[in-house]
């Protein structure tokens, strides 16, 4: 059991670094704002879902976005962005790791990972909405929008985005999955053992 917790510990450890590596690795894709860069880093924690568990892979969103607000910090004190990194991240894995965990097979998987972007598009598009944008505006005295503004801004912008970005995400993991899915199968009855 101690030999287990010690080969989880160490794997969240290593994929947390390795997700806030890739953070760092972020770029935007036109024709959307800036703000909304893309990053590869919610591949990690996914891996580490899938094989340890759903709260190895919150570990590992967690553990990435505190380490890069140490890092770069955040205007006020308030990680504003770090919060919707994080939850955008376990809205993607979360569903996928359920749905996986349902049907084990690769279609199953593919269907996890469209289920994961859908989630997450939705739920962040809300969550902008409701939540994060009216929070940049409060915390990070961005410009007050309206309702039509911030409506039209998540429409246009933050839903697509999400979209692209679970797609972009879903396509580099399937790719990697190939590579690495029998060292995954290793890991799950090592875990189970």
């Amino acid at each position: 059991m101690r030999k287990k917790n010690i080969r989880a510990f160490t794997a969240v450890g290593l994929l947390s670094a390795s997700s806030y590596l890739l953070m760092l690795l972020n770029f935007p894709i036109p024709p959307f704002p800036s703000f909304l860069m893309i990053d590869f880093s919610d591949i990690p924690a996914l891996i580490a879902a899938l094989v340890f568990g759903p709260m190895a892979g919150i570990l590992v969103e967690l553990i990435k976005n505190v380490l890069d607000f140490f890092m770069t910090g955040s205007p006020t004190g308030v990680p504003v962005g770090h919060l919707a990194n994080f939850v955008a991240g376990i809205t993607f894995i979360l569903p996928v790791y359920y749905i996986h965990e349902k049907f084990k097979s690769k279609t199953g998987l593919t269907g996890a990972l469209f289920a994961g972007t859908a989630a997450m598009a939705i739920i962040m598009s809300v969550l902008n909405y409701y939540v994060i944008l009216p929070a940049y505006t409060i915390f990070l005295n961005a410009p007050a929008m309206s309702a039509p503004e911030t409506k039209q801004l998540v429409i246009t912008a933050i839903l697509p985005f999400n979209f692209v970005k679970g797609i972009l995400l879903a396509t580099v993991f399937l790719l990697l999955y190939a590579r690495i899915h029998i060292w995954m199968k290793k890991q799950n009855l090592a875990q189970s053992a």
